[in-house]
């Protein structure tokens, strides 16, 4: 059996594949209202270890295992909210109009 050698830009693909994890656990943070930021210079013991774990595991997985743990941390490092400015632009949606029939007139005959 002859052994493959790595292609010249394996450790490029490598490098780009755990930077787009990275990246995606951070968005991940950024869903769950945490700072990952002030997380990861506070904690990095905790952030490398949570971060390894997630690049292993769905998202969904890493939720369910980790749920209780992203609580506490969302409290410690809580991301501040921007959307105060969307909010304020935002245009409201039209609501639909309930339609009111005129009674009938009472039949004389």
């Amino acid at each position: 059996m002859v052994r493959k050698s790595k292609p010249e830009n394996y450790s490029y693909t490598v490098f780009s594949l755990k930077f787009a994890l990275m990246t995606e656990f951070q968005t991940y943070l950024t869903d769950k209202k945490i700072d990952a930021d002030k997380f990861e210079k506070d904690e990095p013991k905790i952030y490398a270890e949570y971060e390894t774990q997630f690049m292993q595991l769905h998202p969904n997985s890493f939720t369910a295992q980790k749920l209780f743990m992203i609580n506490k941390i969302r409290r410690f490092y809580t991301l501040e909210e921007k959307t105060e400015i969307e909010t304020a632009t935002k245009k409201l949606a039209a609501k639909p109009k309930m339609m009111v029939r005129p009674k009938p007139k009472p039949k004389t005959s």
